[in-house]
């Protein structure tokens, strides 16, 4: 206890005096006006960022029922990929570790054993080379390699961690697209967005964002999208955090002062529902598909370039498209994309979101197949921390360590 009860008092009269200074009254007419006037049609240095696909409504439906209803979609696919995350050591090197599984609902154990995993290493040295080619293990069950990052001055651990973690997404989706026979979704975006961000950072990330190695786990998605179109078995994305700001960038950029912190805040104030200032749980709110163009998902609208990748569809095909969904009983929002290429047909968009509504519903947090394969791809911290020292063994290598690294193992014990 490092507080006693005198300081949590005093600095509940500091929030206290917080509070007294934010008006919301206007919150809710705000929105709904973001809603009604701007959504339908919302335009950003003279270029439509989010527009619907088809309706314009904000639905909802009640728990109990939606979940007992019938799936449109008999088998799901879930695929994730965890990470060691990223750890530097005195010897220079840096280097990250995912691990990608795919889990189906029914269960498939086979499918289940399946690995992918991947080694990134980013070493100042450049006349030495990390890189191996695939390899295969536990009886053709594993696959993995080692990517030897390209060279950076700064942000070594952010290229170590996002390379790894969506070419070992990547790679696995690719490798086990022929199990997947009705529906796939992989928990998070349906694009590597932190690889689209890079451009946006920083001028040394963005010229790396387009570099060989970065751009082939691009490719690996494009084709992905490309392979399912073909098989006419779609794929989504099931995003757990949404952590985009176009909407609320945009309507600031045109001078409306928007009181949210990021577009899940403001979707969020859209889809609850209260009554007498108490939140009602007994429906789950959501909204119909939007285009999404602007921020990180530019790079794959129609008037983008994929970061150098060619396209072999016509472009529109790949845009992001998504909706928003909310559940008042966790007072989470998820965000649901999906490629434009099976959103543009009106009854599977309806199907798409029937699934996904239904299964939250059923589960009370991401769907059965997602939440099978996180827990697949998991790396434990006591997992970490036993790779981490491997590491060390074989680089003959100490972790550098900070005080924050010895505090919470501390905390820890």
């Amino acid at each position: 206890m490092t507080l006693d009860p005198i300081h949590v008092d005093n600095i509940a009269r500091l929030a206290s005096s917080i509070a007294g200074t934010v008006d919301t009254t206007d919150h809710d007419s705000l929105a709904t006006q973001a809603w009604e006037d701007w959504l339908p049609e919302l335009y950003h240095d003279g270029r439509v960022v989010i527009e619907p696909v088809g309706d314009h409504e904000r639905r909802r439906v009640a728990v109990d029922e939606i979940a007992l209803t019938d799936r449109p979609f008999a088998t799901t696919h879930g695929l994730d990929s965890g990470t060691i995350n990223p750890t530097t050591f005195k010897n220079g090197l840096v280097v990250d570790v995912a691990h990608a599984a795919m889990a189906s609902t029914p269960t498939d154990l086979d499918l289940h054993r399946s690995r992918s995993i991947v080694a990134t290493v980013h070493n100042a040295d450049a006349t030495i080379d990390h890189d191996t080619d695939w390899l295969r293990r536990d009886e053709g069950y594993t696959q993995q390699r080692v990517l030897h990052a390209p060279t950076v001055n700064r942000y070594a651990e952010g290229v170590v961690h996002a390379l790894a973690l969506y070419l070992a997404e990547s790679k696995h989706a690719l490798d086990h697209a022929n199990t997947v026979e009705d529906l796939l979704v992989l928990d998070g975006p349906i694009y590597p967005k932190e690889l689209f961000t890079w451009e946006d950072r920083d001028p040394e990330l963005g010229d790396l964002a387009r570099e060989a190695k970065p751009r082939a786990v691009i490719e690996n998605y494009v084709r992905l999208v490309e392979r399912f179109v073909a098989d006419e078995i779609p794929l989504v994305g099931f995003v757990k955090n949404p952590a985009s700001r176009e909407i609320v960038r945009t309507l600031t950029s045109k001078g409306i002062e928007a009181p949210w912190p990021d577009d899940a805040a403001l979707f969020t104030r859209l889809l609850e529902r209260r009554e007498g200032g108490e939140l009602l749980s007994d429906e789950l709110t959501f909204t119909t598909w939007f285009h999404s163009r602007g921020g990180a998902d530019r790079h794959m609208a129609a008037a983008g370039d994929a970061l150098g990748v060619d396209r072999k569809l016509d472009p529109e095909l790949y845009e992001t498209t998504f909706f928003v969904l909310y559940d008042p009983r966790t007072d989470v929002l998820y965000k649901v994309e999906a490629p434009y290429a099976f959103t543009r047909d009106p009854d599977l968009r309806r199907d798409l979101a029937t699934q996904v509504v239904a299964d939250v519903a059923a589960s009370r947090g991401p769907p059965e197949a997602v939440a099978k394969a996180d827990e697949l791809a998991r790396i434990s911290n006591g997992e970490k921390a036993s790779l981490r020292r491997k590491f060390e063994e074989q680089f003959d290598s100490e972790q550098l360590r900070t005080y924050d690294d010895v505090r919470w193992d501390e905390t820890s014990l």
